[in-house]
């Protein structure tokens, strides 16, 4: 994904003989994109308060190491923390990449910390904004660096650690766009599992041996002769196979049958374990989990409304996580019926043409408002 960047002047560095203008100085380029009004925006806005971070909010996790070496000079610290939100507040942008006038924010003052070797379930109703957080942890969206910050680096601007490997996300189904042919296009060629995976270069042969193993692939399917689960178990195979320090899930295991889908959790907390990754799960699927996450968090209505060490929830180790997980949604159902009693505005919907959506995918033309193509936006 291109990374939008502003145009700014710079400085030729002293006793620098090389080309240029006059003065070893360049001057500055406007810019005039959506970017740029965004930089804009921002400046004349008041500074506000951060507001305090939730102490509950931080995954307990071993003391990390004692950073530096006695006798020598100070060592930088390696980060303790795998994921740290702190005071996130994100909407969705308009067309201009401002936030919409009177949307209201999807997430507000929202924080959350794990620390290196945890495994978390994050849990939430249909829409409470779990993929979203995700793919803000994921660098998917832009946000302010001291939001987010993964391995220490704010990961939309960090590409390296996607780049690396270090931060892997998996979510939604294994498909694509194509030009003319429509959205969501299922990645079905007629290419086999074994030129997929190997396609991952600078990958440990022996991780790539054991995970076509734990997922039973067979190196001779052809994608576009298989099923969605054995499709699945390749997409896993092939985001999996890079030695992740943090890794996001997002329902990638709702195709597996019960035994892959068994060995893929074991997998995972035996590297939660012996490497000290960091893991994020989200799922409404939780056969198997009651025993496999060490913290919990509970996403509604932008926050994070409960989170804690799996030892805090006894129903867990009962093998009673669906009734927890209910017992949660039920109440929440019951606080937003009585918000809507309570001002029915904030929750209605109102459609309304989208005034440029830029460029129509697979189309030879924008999605102009009032034209053939205009789009609803809600």
């Amino acid at each position: 994904m291109p990374v939008p960047v502003q145009t700014t002047g710079w400085t030729r560095p002293a006793g620098d003989s090389g080309g240029g203008a006059a003065g070893g100085m360049i001057e500055a380029l406007p810019t005039a994109g959506p970017f740029a009004r965004l930089a804009a925006a921002r400046a004349q806005a008041p500074a506000q308060a951060k507001k305090p971070r939730p102490a509950e909010a931080e995954a307990e996790a071993p003391p990390a190491q004692a950073a530096g070496a006695s006798g020598g000079g100070a060592a930088a610290a390696e980060p303790a923390l795998g994921i740290e939100v702190a005071d996130l507040t994100f909407t969705y942008p308009g067309l201009d990449g401002l936030p919409a006038a009177g949307a209201p924010a999807l997430f507000e003052g929202f924080s959350l910390r794990l620390r290196k070797g945890s495994c978390c379930l994050l849990l939430g109703a249909n829409g409470a904004g779990k993929t979203t957080l995700m793919s803000i942890i994921a660098g998917k969206h832009m946000v302010e660096k001291s939001a987010v910050q993964v391995l220490g680096k704010p990961p939309f601007h960090a590409t390296e650690l996607i780049a690396s490997g270090k931060l892997a996300y998996i979510g939604g189904t294994w498909q694509r766009d194509i030009a003319f042919a429509g959205y969501n296009v299922q990645m079905a060629g007629d290419i086999t599992a074994w030129k997929m995976i190997t396609g991952v270069h600078g990958v440990n042969p022996a991780r790539r041996k054991k995970l076509m193993e734990v997922l039973d692939i067979n190196p001779g399917w052809r994608l576009h002769m298989v099923s969605e689960g054995q499709r699945r178990r390749v997409q896993l195979c092939v985001g999996l196979l890079k030695e992740y320090e943090v890794l996001l899930l997002d329902e990638v295991t709702v195709d597996l049958d019960v035994l892959v889908r068994a060995d893929l959790l074991r997998f995972l907390k035996e590297e939660s374990e012996t490497r000290g990754c960091t893991i994020v799960y989200a799922t409404h699927i939780f056969d198997g989990m009651d025993h496999w996450a060490d913290h919990v968090a509970y996403v509604a209505r932008g926050q994070l409304q409960e989170f804690g060490p799996a030892a805090a929830y006894p129903e867990l180790a009962e093998g009673r996580l669906v009734e927890l997980v209910e017992r949660w949604l039920r109440q929440e159902q019951a606080i937003v019926a009585e918000l809507r009693k309570k001002n029915p505005q904030q929750f209605k919907q109102e459609f309304k043409y989208a005034l440029n959506n830029g460029w129509g995918s697979g189309r030879l033309a924008a999605t102009i408002k009032l034209s053939s193509n205009a789009v609803w936006r809600c």
